[in-house]
């Protein structure tokens, strides 16, 4: 098995062919774009080394015979192949830690094993901490797949009553828990200075908190087709001193197939094989794992300085 990790660079850096979504809408279109966009920029970077002309910048695909060979411009490290390559010796951040608030989301993808979230989070952690040359996170959000809030489903607190709660929800929130404990370490250990949740109403929340030693201090929701949210969250959340945000990531944010479409031959950059493909694609299935989006703010100036994402995917035999 090989574990392909995909990376965006600091999206910030990027010309006009990175998309910037619209506020309003909930998409995965920023994480694609920056990733094909990094894929061609590496590829042609190399063209250019070679033989002193590239592509045009706003092409959005290069033909399969145009391509540099995979091992030029990525790099493997035993089983983890990095698409593109990185050096991140020359990462990191222009100022000093203490100018940066650096907020870290990390989005389990649905039909994984949940025993392999703390190991994915050490991976995510670990991987963002490297490429901005830091020792510490101040927030990590965690999207818990699956889970989406709803504004309707917001009731009266005597709704939060023992015998309302399924069999299902208690396990849910117990492998919830279970995940919280592995971010409650990195917290002791100085790591991560802030925990967040993501999508919780203010019946999840009041079920999980008792099940935490460290509580969250943030709650992402995504409030759609309006702007407003409800006030038994709202009075929840003052009540726990727990900030509420507002949101407008999907949450399956990287399905299977769109791994195989950045990846595959055409439009894709080329790692994997086509169906009746010899172009000395890589082959097996890919099964999406976890993605992770990480923002450096300048404190005193309010601006993104970096911004960028991880996506790692298993390519099974």
């Amino acid at each position: 098995m090989t574990k392909l990790i995909l990376s965006t660079s600091n999206i910030m850096n990027g010309g006009p062919s990175i998309v910037r979504r619209p506020t309003a809408e909930k998409s995965n279109t920023e994480l694609t774009t920056s990733l094909r966009t990094n894929f061609i920029a590496s590829q042609q970077a190399l063209s250019l080394q070679g033989n002193g002309t590239i592509a045009s910048s706003t092409s959005r695909e290069t033909s399969d015979h145009k391509r540099p060979p995979i091992s030029t411009w990525t790099a493997r490290d035993n089983n983890n192949l990095f698409i593109p390559s990185i050096d991140f010796s020359l990462s990191g951040l222009a100022e000093e830690r203490s100018q940066y608030d650096i907020t870290v989301k990390l989005f389990y993808l649905p039909n994984i094993p949940i025993s392999q979230r703390c190991s994915q989070t050490e991976e995510a952690v670990e991987l963002v901490l490297k490429e901005l040359r830091v020792p510490s996170i101040d927030l990590l959000i965690v999207s818990f797949p699956d889970i989406a809030f709803d504004a309707d489903d917001e009731e009266d607190e005597d709704e939060l009553a023992e015998d309302s709660k399924s069999s299902q929800e208690l396990e849910e929130l117990d492998a919830m828990a279970m995940t919280w404990r592995k971010l409650e370490a990195l917290h002791e250990r100085g790591t991560i200075k802030q925990l967040g949740l993501s999508e919780f109403g203010s019946q999840r929340l009041a079920r999980f908190l008792p099940r935490t030693k460290v509580k969250p201090s943030v709650d992402q929701i995504n409030v759609r087709d309006c702007c407003v949210v409800p006030k038994p969250l709202i009075l929840f959340a003052k009540q726990q001193g727990i900030e509420l945000l507002t949101h407008n990531d999907c949450t399956n944010i990287l399905p299977r197939g769109t791994v195989r479409e950045l990846l595959g031959p055409g439009k894709g950059a080329g790692i994997l094989a086509g169906i009746d493909d010899d172009s000395g694609g890589l082959t097996g299935e890919v099964e999406p794992q976890w993605v992770v989006k990480y923002t450096a703010v300048v404190k005193n100036r309010g601006v993104v300085e970096n911004k960028g994402y991880f996506a790692v995917a298993d390519l099974k035999d």
